[in-house]
Formats: C-alpha cells, sequence, structure tokens
C-alpha cells in the first residue's frame, strides 16, 4: 500500500491525469487483497500464493514519484513548501485516520494465538491511544507493541507504507525537487544499487519488509523507498512518451503477472529471488509506468473502469488489513485449507471492497472537499 496518490482536481493542479496509471493502482490494490487472503494459507515465503504481492508497495512508491514530479515539478514558482505539504495531508491523511479507526474498532475480533496472542491483556485506553497515535503515523516504538508482530503500526500493519511515502514528500519538497536530472539520475543510480544489494543479500530472498522500527526493517524501508519513489520522479522528467495501444490491458496484464510470479529459485537459490524482485522495481516497473503514461483511453466503459479502480485503489489499501488480521486467526483456529475457507475468503475480498469504496464515499471525498474549502478560505 498505497502509496497511491492521484492528481489534485483543483485549481493549482489543473493538468489531466493519466487515467490508466489511476485504473493500474487499483489492479495493484485488488492485488494486494487476494496476496493477503492467500497469505493466510502459506506456510512460508516460497508456497506463498500470488507469491510477489508484496511487490505491490513497490509499485505504489513508483507511480507516487511519477504523479508527484508531473503535477508539482513546475509548480514551485507559485507554491510554497507549506501548500505542498498541506496538500499531501489532505490526500493522505483522511484514509490514515479511518484506516486506523477500522483497525481498532476490530481488533478486539482478532483474538488468536497468530495475531495477536495478548489480546485481552490490552486495556481499552492503551489501544486507544495506540489508535491516536497511529493517526499521526507517527511510528509506535517496539516496547509500545500491543499485537506482538513488532509493527510500527499494530492496528492497521499497511500504515508503515505511508509514514515512508510521507518521508519521501518530505525529501522531494526539501531538497530532490532542486536536483538536475544528472543528479537526480546518480541519486537513482546508487538508490538501485542499494536496493538490488538488499534484495540479493537478504536472509529470506525478497524485500519483504518495512513495517517495523528494528534496524534491518528501517534498512528495508528505505531500500524498497529511494529507488521507486525517485526513480519516478525521474522518468516524469525525463520520458519521452509514446503512442501504445490498448495500453491499460497490456500494462494491467503485466502488474499481475509480476505480482503472481510463484517464488524464483526455491529455498536452495534465495539470492534468485531477490534478483527477480530488484530487477522487477528497477526495470519492469518503469516500464510499465512509461507504457501505461504512453497510453490514452477512448472507450468510455475502460475509462470507467479506471477510474472506479483508482477512485478505490488507496481506501481499499489503508482499510482492509484489519480483516487479514481476522481472517488470518480463523483459518489458523480452524485449521482450514484455502477450498474449505473459499467462501469467507471471497466474502472478505468483497467487504474490503465494499469498505473501501464506503469510506471513499461517505468520509474521504467529504472531509477532502471541507479541507480543501478551509485551506482556500
Amino acid at each position: 500500500m498505497i502509496s497511491p496518490l492521484t492528481i489534485d482536481h483543483s485549481p493549482l493542479s489543473a493538468k489531466p491525469h493519466y487515467q490508466i496509471l489511476d485504473g493500474l493502482r487499483g489492479v495493484a490494490a485488488l492485488m494486494v487483497v487476494a496476496f493477503h487472503i492467500f497469505e493466510a494459507h502459506s506456510t512460508s515465503h516460497l508456497d506463498q500464493v500470488i507469491n510477489h504481492g508484496y511487490l505491490a508497495v513497490d509499485f505504489f512508491f513508483l507511480l507516487s514519484g511519477f504523479v508527484v514530479g508531473y503535477a508539482y515539478d513546475d509548480r514551485w514558482q507559485n507554491m510554497s513548501i507549506g501548500v505542498f505539504f498541506k496538500r499531501r495531508l489532505i490526500r493522505l491523511q483522511p484514509m490514515v485516520v479511518m484506516g486506523m479507526t477500522i483497525g481498532a474498532l476490530l481488533f478486539y475480533f482478532q483474538d488468536s494465538p497468530v495475531v495477536a496472542p495478548h489480546i485481552h491483556e490490552v486495556p481499552v485506553w492503551k489501544m486507544l491511544g495506540i489508535m491516536l497515535i497511529g493517526f499521526t503515523l507517527l511510528p509506535v516504538l517496539p516496547s509500545m507493541d500491543i499485537r506482538g508482530w513488532h509493527e510500527m503500526h499494530p492496528l492497521n500493519g499497511p500504515g508503515w507504507s505511508l509514514f515512508y511515502e510521507y518521508i519521501a514528500n518530505i525529501l522531494y519538497a526539501l531538497f530532490v525537487r532542486r536536483f538536475s536530472k544528472t543528479l537526480l539520475a546518480i541519486f537513482v543510480l546508487l538508490a538501485g544499487a542499494f536496493l538490488l544489494h538488499c534484495a540479493v543479500t537478504s536472509e529470506k530472498g525478497d524485500v519483504i519488509g518495512g513495517w517495523s522500527l528494528e534496524p534491518q526493517q528501517i534498512k528495508i524501508g528505505f531500500a524498497r523507498l529511494l529507488y521507486p519513489f525517485f526513480a519516478g520522479l525521474l522518468l516524469s522528467r525525463t520520458a519521452t512518451l509514446i503512442k501504445v495501444k490498448n495500453g491499460f490491458l497490456w500494462c494491467a496484464l503485466l502488474v499481475i503477472i509480476i505480482l503472481a510470479m510463484p517464488r524464483i529459485g526455491g529455498a536452495g537459490h534465495l539470492w534468485a529471488n531477490g534478483l527477480f524482485d530488484s530487477l522487477s522495481i528497477i526495470l519492469i516497473f518503469p516500464f510499465i509506468v512509461f507504457l501505461g503514461a504512453s497510453s490514452s483511453i477512448s472507450n468510455k466503459n475502460t475509462k470507467r473502469v479506471c477510474k472506479f479502480l483508482g477512485d478505490i485503489s488507496y481506501p481499499i489499501y489503508i482499510t482492509h488489513y484489519p480483516l487479514i488480521y481476522w481472517y488470518t486467526g480463523w483459518v489458523y483456529d480452524n485449521k482450514k485449507s484455502f477450498r474449505e475457507a473459499l467462501p469467507i475468503s471471497l466474502l472478505v475480498f468483497f467487504t474490503a471492497i465494499a469498505i473501501g469504496y464506503a469510506c471513499l464515499k461517505l468520509f474521504d471525498e467529504p472531509v477532502r472537499n471541507w479541507l480543501k474549502k478551509k485551506m482556500s478560505a
């Protein structure tokens, strides 16, 4: 999750946005939900179905860097850093609050040794305190962990990626926006080398991680953030777009193929999967974004699909995981195979979509519109 940004529709950002990129963000968000559902039935990273679904986060970071560069790079003569930060907060923060609220509401329904082994030892006041901290996206210290997973956001794990999203936005606004193309390219090259090293030398053979304040997790978090976000920014500044037919179909298929790819190399060659992860992020994801940005949509139904997927992508990403905590615990406690759990897994999948859509229409859009009016008043 998603660092799933879109271009704001206001006078400051009146450019047309890339509809296909919106649609791809939604495709990746749905793949994340499916990945987490299947994860409850896996015994390790090696037999996980939709094995590389975790790479959706890195795809989101790259999309974000591209969109932020496209939306804001030429605005700085008429826009202050404070206005930029306000706009990013308005875009992201309401659903952060909603995601943490849903996490709090469902926390005591997640009683299972695998997802919250000491749940009934957690007093309500402490859980609410963690929720309030979560509203700010400030990470929770390991000593304040209430779940047992050492997450920086125990009520809603995907909040970690939004934490790093904010770091990327801060770095962009304070420093990187002033980089020349050459300096930015050097920075991206070094970040890519850092990512490649972390992936290939990983103890588990992948780039999974970033959700904890443990030193190794912080290293992984920055490796996953710095290359894709700023490679997306570089792509927005340097790409000469071409005309691509059926761009949404081809790009969506590529995203699905990469995220659903079975484990590479197995237990005997962990480095091979790390190489696949890093090359997917470094080479294939920028290519997909380039193709998506190069394409246009003439079919009205495809436009509607892309708009719908883009609209629900962020709400789904930031609200679905409290359902996954419950589902994972239910599968573990009842020893359910995927076939036995299929009706419930489908219910969880479509409930996540319904909750995301309801949050979008009943909370996110009204709150963002109100905040925009207050900011412009």
